[in-house]
């Protein structure tokens, strides 16, 4: 377990290259990019609700621009590595953050994800052994392109896996469908980064939704998108067809680690799963799995969070992230700490003891060996 490496490895990080800007500017269904006389900063428009606040705030100067303001820390380099300076953060792992390319046509998805995942190669390599990514894949091209992407990313120099939402298909992870995808990955020795989009229905928020802002969404609507996604992955045996698939979950698994044992018990009492011989004794469990093919992030922000992800895969399974550029301070410069990075280092020393074999392993050391970042 002990790792004498003191550097600290930000594996949960984003950004949204100008290529990926450029192509969401001159698109005219959602998800678009739309710049505003009002707003200095371009604006993400995901969501469909927030058509009617676009429509008005192009039309009048004075209504608030819907959507997300795409700062400088979504689409600059040297604002990446000023934040890592800033954040005492020595190596990133970056990834294209939501909603990747699942909304392309088929025809389109293949072209547009290379151009991306080299432009991120191109990126790393300037910047050689500080930074890394994880590659987007076109979900939506072909079978046959979609493996191509797999073979070309697999021999990216600082390409160290994928990152993937929920919705895979657009049926799930579930899907058997992906089960190829999957064993491809698997044998490139490609990890997945499992990231929640998609979230909870928004009718479950409640008729008062709107006076939350978007704590309910991001705080529960995330984790439990994550949480149904790999359960639904497990009760298909997605993990015992393909043993070599290996898994890193973002926001410490969602609600897995407290999950986990009201899972297993529901398969035990489930009369029709076991009548039906479909829990048999030799079952590998959730608990199996989580210990065995999936990793955890710390972005959990808690001495509680952390204790339950490293009892459930593992300390040695465990690695920091801050989840930039979302969740920027607020009342103080953002060019400064930022609390999404602080929490986050904080609950590790005060989880595991500071500057200790298990602290420096969570905060770097971890991601160091699994992610072979060592390797050049």
């Amino acid at each position: 377990m002990a790792d004498n490496t003191n550097r600290v490895v930000d594996i949960h990080t984003h950004m949204y290259p100008p290529v990926y800007v450029k192509m969401l500017e001159g698109r005219t269904t959602i998800p678009l990019v739309r710049k505003f006389v009002q707003d200095p900063e371009p604006r993400l428009i995901l969501l469909a609700s927030e058509l009617e606040a676009l429509d008005n705030a192009l039309k009048d100067p004075t209504a608030k621009p819907p959507g997300r303001p795409l700062t400088s820390h979504y689409a600059s380099v040297d604002q990446k590595l000023h934040f890592m300076k800033t954040n005492r953060i020595d190596v990133s792992v970056v990834s294209l953050a939501n909603p990747w390319l699942d909304f392309l046509e088929s025809s389109e998805a293949g072209g547009i994800a290379k151009e991306i995942n080299e432009g991120f190669s191109t990126m790393c390599e300037e910047h050689c052994g500080k930074l890394y990514f994880f590659a987007t894949l076109p979900l939506t091209a072909p079978l046959d392109v979609l493996k191509q992407s797999i073979q070309d990313v697999k021999n990216l120099k600082h390409c160290r896996g994928v990152i993937l939402g929920t919705s895979g298909l657009g049926k799930g992870l579930d899907d058997p469908n992906l089960l190829p995808i999957f064993q491809e990955l698997a044998d490139a020795e490609l990890i997945i980064f499992l990231h929640p989009h998609y979230g909870l229905p928004n009718e479950v928020y409640g008729p008062r939704a709107e006076e939350y802002g978007h704590v309910l969404p991001l705080a529960l609507g995330f984790p439990m998108e994550t949480t149904i996604a790999v359960a639904r992955m497990y009760m298909a045996g997605v993990f015992d067809q393909v043993r070599g698939l290996r898994m890193l979950l973002a926001h410490s698994g969602g609600t897995l680690p407290f999950l986990a044992g009201r899972i297993e018990s529901c398969i035990l009492h489930d009369g029709d799963l076991v009548r039906n011989g479909k829990v048999p004794k030799d079952r590998r469990t959730v608990w199996d799995v989580l210990k065995e093919q999936i990793y955890l992030d710390a972005v959990i922000y808690s001495q509680v969070g952390l204790r339950a992800a490293a009892e459930t895969s593992g300390a040695d399974r465990l690695m920091y992230g801050t989840d930039h550029p979302f969740f920027p301070p607020i009342e103080s410069d953002i060019q400064g700490e930022w609390h999404s990075a602080i929490f986050n280092a904080d609950a590790v020393d005060s989880t595991f003891g500071k500057e200790s074999d298990v602290a420096r392993a969570v905060m770097g050391g971890n991601a160091i060996r699994v992610l072979r970042l060592d390797e050049e």
